[in-house]
């Protein structure tokens, strides 16, 4: 068995697919990504991801808790083979690609995965200084993103460690060019911007994205207020 000492994670109250019942759920995603996917996706069951920078299959993964307690399967993206054999026991749903990401070919691996045209999360969680964020993120606009579409989207620029290669600038624009809407833009952790979140409104219901949206840079600790108050639901950071 895979050995771990969890992180500080966010906990609340969310309700789930019943009217009359409540259900605590501990998100383990790095800063509630994983939250703020389930948020706007109505806590949707049985939906589809790809992961791309996994790294550790349970602790602050964005995709564990989708994958055990929602039932999503997906792709999962991991250079170091290390964590393989712990991908298999622990996410054996994913479909697992141990490979430099600059140099996947995704149409293939999305066919083979059996991916739908419309997916429900996109991570690209790499290494800004070696440009690794952006080239894997060109490498699927130029590869899927004319047939799939993300209805949620967290890309990990790291601008608060330097501008590297414009990766936020030429990030945004490729998203932006591709009809997404940022929601959250510069989120922060221990106030370092690190990473934009974004939304395509055809996938999603972009009346409750209104109610969350905004215009400047933002704690992800002040996003997880936001979404209890427009789910309606409560948080209890621990």
């Amino acid at each position: 068995m895979l050995a771990f000492n969890p992180y500080p994670c966010v906990i609340y109250v969310l309700r789930i697919n019943c009217p009359t019942a409540t259900v605590m759920i501990a998100y383990n995603g790095q800063a509630a990504q994983d939250a703020f996917v389930l948020s706007v996706t109505k806590s949707k069951r049985n939906g589809t991801y790809v992961e791309i920078g996994s790294n550790h299959p349970v602790e602050i993964n964005n995709t564990f808790r989708l994958e055990t307690i929602f039932g999503w399967k997906g792709i999962m993206v991991e250079y170091d083979p290390k964590w393989l054999p712990y991908y298999i026991e622990q996410r054996p749903n994913s479909f697992h690609v141990i490979q430099d990401a600059t140099t996947i070919d995704y149409a293939a691996v999305f066919t083979a995965a059996a991916l739908p045209l419309d997916i429900d999360y996109l991570q690209i969680d790499l290494e800004v200084t070696n440009k690794s964020t952006l080239v894997a993120l060109q490498l699927l606009n130029a590869q899927v993103m004319d047939t799939y579409r993300f209805a949620t989207v967290t890309f990990e620029h790291d601008i608060y460690r330097g501008d590297y290669f414009n990766t936020r600038a030429e990030s945004r624009a490729i998203f932006e060019s591709r009809g997404y809407i940022r929601v959250f833009s510069d989120v922060t952790n221990l106030n370092s911007a690190f990473e934009d979140w974004y939304v395509h409104p055809d996938l999603v219901d972009m009346e409750y994205v209104s109610k969350i949206q905004r215009p400047h840079s933002i704690s992800y600790l002040d996003v997880i207020a936001i979404l209890a108050t427009a789910t309606g639901t409560s948080k209890d950071p621990i």
